[in-house]
């Protein structure tokens, strides 16, 4: 299978990331990622902004320099503001895409995470492959913020006459939304089942479910209809790029590989929809089949790291659970006809090397799919 790699929730400094769009989006390029969404706040990268240059900033001077040293110091442009203090401008989407683009090697998808609350609880959902910016929406209730705003990212997409896709952030940060929630968000058909930011608590807790425990609960409890199950991805929420380690939200612990006819946008989103994608968080695979009659794994090895593939999903009138579990790089689910949902985890026994939570092991997800019982 041909894989792009990419991740799908990046801030730079055009939000609350610590880094210059284009440090970031270097970074990304520099180690084979195939594509990348800058997803910043209610914000779109198409506009003129300045950043402030300051010590104990975001922006230092030495940040400054580093730029100017990588990029040669006639791309960098500065300015002395009113106040007669240094700024920088902020290189914006059609600049980035003139430097780092190359079809068929690599390609930036507008992208925004919408940015909602209600009533302390944060409602993040990013949106991909965006025209312009979407405002958040609001709501009376948790789950009518959530499905406002998904509503606003699909009719943008009829408006634009453009595909569209989002995928809820981080249901545990700062214990926002629950399972009950999200099986109620009536549009919810993406989600991140990782996430690297250290905040947001995708193990859960002995009180609270995890997020892969969330994913179980909204597919074994979705309504009989002939929508597709919900899919999980894997990302980054990449921050900090100047200090790594626990504590920061830094790059490359999560990612998505996408099997697509081709690099580009449309083509990435209609995999995704397929659910012909895994996440990941260190696992490679060579291939995988997934339906109701042949749900099949091959990771592609590495030498000296032993792997588990394991099956998780519902059976009718159980609560979900795992399934079956086999040790080695192939395994294929043998179906027993009365499972509702099955999906598939690769879990690896090396550790991951820059972990968002102490212990995480490299792991992939892969995507449910119905089951000969999902129908009466």
């Amino acid at each position: 299978m041909q894989f792009f790699r990419g991740n799908t929730h990046t801030h730079t400094l055009w939000s609350d990331g610590d880094a210059a769009p284009e440090w970031v989006t270097a970074w990304f390029r520099e180690r084979d990622y195939d594509f990348l969404v800058l997803s910043e706040h209610n914000i779109v990268a198409d506009h003129e902004r300045w950043f402030p240059v300051a010590e104990g900033s975001r922006l230092t001077e030495e940040r400054l320099a580093a730029l100017e040293e990588k990029f040669g110091a006639e791309a960098i442009e500065t300015r002395s503001n009113v106040e007669g203090k240094r700024e920088m401008r902020l290189w914006t989407l059609d600049e980035l895409r003139e430097q780092f683009e190359a079809p068929g090697e690599f390609l930036l998808i507008t992208g925004e995470e919408v940015t909602d609350s209600f009533e302390g609880k944060n409602v993040h959902i990013n949106a991909l492959n965006l025209a312009s910016v979407i405002p958040p929406q609001h709501g009376t209730t948790l789950v009518e913020t959530v499905d406002r705003n998904l509503d606003a990212i699909s009719l943008h997409g009829v408006e634009h006459q453009r595909p569209v896709l989002a995928h809820l952030n981080h249901p545990n940060f700062t214990w926002s939304l629950t399972q009950q929630d999200l099986s109620a968000a009536e549009g919810l058909r993406f989600f991140e089942v990782y996430n690297g930011h250290p905040s947001v608590r995708n193990a859960g807790d002995d009180q609270r479910a995890s997020t892969e425990a969330m994913w179980d609960f909204v597919n074994k409890h979705a309504d009989l209809d002939d929508a597709p199950p919900c899919f999980g991805l894997a990302t980054d929420d990449s921050h900090h790029y100047h200090t790594i380690g626990l504590g920061r939200s830094n790059p490359g612990r999560g990612w998505i590989q996408v099997a697509a006819q081709e690099l580009s946008a449309s083509s990435i989103l209609a995999a995704l929809e397929a659910g012909a994608f895994y996440g990941s968080s260190g696992v490679e695979l060579h291939s995988f089949e997934r339906s109701a009659s042949r749900y099949r794994v091959r990771v592609l090895p590495e030498e000296g790291v032993s792997y588990r593939i394991q099956f998780y999903g519902a059976r009718a009138g159980a609560e979900p659970g795992l399934l079956s579990e086999v040790e080695g790089t192939e395994a294929e689910y043998d179906w027993a006809g009365d499972e509702q949902f099955v999906r598939a985890v690769v879990v690896s026994d090396r550790p991951h090397p820059n972990p968002a939570e102490e212990g995480e092991m490299e792991r992939a997800w892969l995507q449910p799919v119905w089951g000969p019982a999902r129908r009466p």
